[in-house]
């Protein structure tokens, strides 16, 4: 889920999106979907996000998509609350910390009114579950308010690094030290920033849960900043961390700091609402771990987590089985339900529609719990390989009633 944006480029988006509604007006006539009081037996979700994505910023825009997913027996919104620095609902703890009450262009485009509210009041009233997506993390954009107000906040590296790998996210690269930097996630400061962002969400939103991906971590590079180093050096007689910060003990020293705040995350929350489900979608353990130091296996072992939406971004079919089926997978399922995350592109380049229905027919016969697609834009837009309204339909083939 990879997004640096510009305002310039987000406001094309936005026109784009309304100039796709113009064309391809959205019908439901042959459209059928069960009571809105169905029971939900499999999930079916949908990212919204704001990068590369105008749905959030055209004032009709979220109704109308609310509606669309519903008639096409969709049951489950994960909407952006938390990115590059800004939240995406009115938040009084945010601005105590960064000036802002939430995204500004945003608050602009939507008259004033909170996104969120809307999003939750639209889809309780068609029985959707919606459950509010923090998809930065810890990252956020070097020249955010975040950033220079709170400096003392960021962690560092010791070095550029350029890894080499499948489907690596641009900003662990190189493009972390130019245009994104990191929240230090072990720093006391900013875990109660990241906290008492959660528990606003949960305490003020009538929500199903809260979600959490894979920028909730820290790049294994970093952990070199003054902070970290001197808590490293207080619990080991003075010595510094390694230079390899791919030394197995110092990764899990870093990854265990996490996992403990995780434990907090856990006990705030369900303290507040103990029916709220606490989401994660991650990439692969193995890939998590080794470059975030994101354990998620353990977080599921100690009751931290109780669902997984797994980011399975293949267009390689094979590639995407043997992703579903390793044992950290399989042992998941034993414990929480789990669904997967399936790409349908990109707003420039969106997955042709039968490639989409080939990966959420091999999802159901694995026995997972359902499937959340990333994401919105990209679901029918207006320059797929198929038209919007084919792709409505084969979606309608795969939902064929309400869960």
């Amino acid at each position: 889920m990879n997004r640096v944006i510009s305002r310039s480029f987000l406001l094309l988006i936005s026109i784009a999106f309304i100039f796709s509604l113009t064309i391809f007006p959205i019908s439901f006539n042959s459209v059928y979907s069960q009571p809105a009081n169905s029971l939900i037996t499999e999930v079916r979700g949908v990212w919204l996000t704001n990068v590369a994505s105008g749905v959030l910023f055209v004032p009709w825009g979220i109704e109308r998509a609310i509606h669309q997913l519903a008639q096409l027996n969709f049951n489950t919104i994960y909407p952006v609350v938390w990115n590059r620095g800004t939240t995406f609902y009115h938040s009084s703890y945010a601005k105590r910390f960064t000036g802002l009450k939430t995204q500004p262009f945003l608050d602009f485009m939507n008259g004033g009114n909170d996104v969120l509210t809307k999003i939750v009041t639209l889809a309780k009233n068609q029985n959707m579950s919606v459950i509010p997506w923090f998809e930065y993390g810890f990252m956020t954009p070097t020249n955010s308010a975040l950033a220079k107000l709170h400096p003392e906040w960021l962690t560092s590296s010791t070095k550029v690094v350029n890894f080499v790998y499948e489907n690596l996210p641009e900003e662990i690269n190189n493009g972390i030290t130019k245009q994104l930097s990191w929240l230090n996630p072990l720093h006391p400061q900013v875990q109660k920033f990241i906290l008492g962002l959660i528990l606003e969400v949960v305490e003020n939103y009538d929500v199903n849960g809260i979600q959490i991906d894979d920028h909730f971590g820290m790049p294994v590079q970093f952990g070199y900043d003054k902070f970290t180093v001197n808590l490293y050096k207080q619990e080991h007689l003075g010595k510094s961390p390694p230079d390899d910060f791919f030394d197995k003990k110092w990764m899990r020293w870093r990854a265990n700091k996490i996992t403990n705040f995780m434990v907090q995350i856990n006990q705030e929350v369900k303290k507040i609402k103990p029916n709220v489900r606490i989401s994660l979608s991650p990439n692969s353990q193995s890939f998590s771990y080794k470059y975030y130091l994101q354990d998620w296996d353990t977080w599921i072992n100690n009751n931290l987590v109780d669902e997984l939406i797994l980011q399975v971004y293949r267009d390689n079919i094979k590639a995407f089985i043997t992703e579903i089926e390793k044992p950290t997978v399989q042992s998941a399922i034993n414990k929480i339900p789990v669904s997967i995350g399936i790409s349908t592109g990109t707003l420039a380049n969106p997955v042709e529609i039968e490639k989409v229905k080939e990966q959420v027919q091999i999802v159901r016969n694995h026995k997972f719990t359902g499937m959340s697609f990333f994401y919105w834009e990209s679901l029918w837009g207006y320059i797929s390989p198929e038209s919007p309204q084919t792709r409505r339909n084969a979606f309608l083939e795969m939902f064929t009633n309400r869960t």
